[in-house]
């Protein structure tokens, strides 16, 4: 997704050799009409995988989820990561390792909002070491669904993530692919 890549260019910035910044268009602030196209991207690719539902991880992977949720005209799940007084019991729960935060959080999914039925899209915003979408598609599998495809906002190449997943059989489909990020240096995967 070309503009996606100019936005990283442009208003991202690469901290180190693994954390790149783009709060100012996709998890702080967010460029609405840049989400719109990102879910046409995936409502693009995702279109012929029978997919009844898509589920995010709170709360960066929101803003594409429920803009490609929309095209879709799916419904949409939000994973969480905080414990809730109100989801007591009818959970499905994983242990997840978070790359950037560099800790352990269980993601929790609510057994109201997943059948053993469903074909499920997973949407989120950065692929690293693949924890976070290998935890989201655990929940999935726990629950007798399958996990129809993986979408990405921004994948990281250069770490181990998407291995994990290719090896997992899933189908993942990336907006941006970054094979070397360095202090003010980020190359993409053509």
């Amino acid at each position: 997704m070309e503009s996606l890549k100019e936005r990283i260019v442009n208003n991202g910035r690469a901290l180190n050799e693994t954390v790149l910044k783009v709060d100012s268009f996709l998890n702080h602030q967010v460029d609405a009409k840049l989400m719109y196209e990102m879910g046409t991207y995936f409502k693009e690719y995702f279109k012929n995988h029978g997919i009844t539902r898509i589920l995010t991880i709170e709360s960066s992977g929101i803003a594409p989820t429920v803009m490609t949720a929309l095209q879709m005209n799916l419904p949409m799940v939000i994973l969480k990561k905080q414990q809730s007084k109100i989801l007591n019991g009818e959970v499905y729960q994983t242990t997840v390792h978070s790359f950037t935060k560099v800790m352990d959080y269980e993601l929790t999914l609510s057994k109201n909002y997943i059948s053993s039925d469903d074909k499920i899209l997973i949407i989120d915003d950065f692929l690293a070491n693949g924890e976070a979408a290998l935890g989201a598609a655990r929940l999935v599998e726990m629950a007798g669904a399958k996990v129809a495809g993986i979408g990405i906002v921004i994948e990281k190449s250069f770490q181990v993530g998407r291995k994990k997943l290719d090896e997992k059989g899933y189908d993942v489909y990336s907006l941006a692919r970054i094979s070397k990020l360095g202090k003010d240096l980020i190359e993409f995967i053509d």
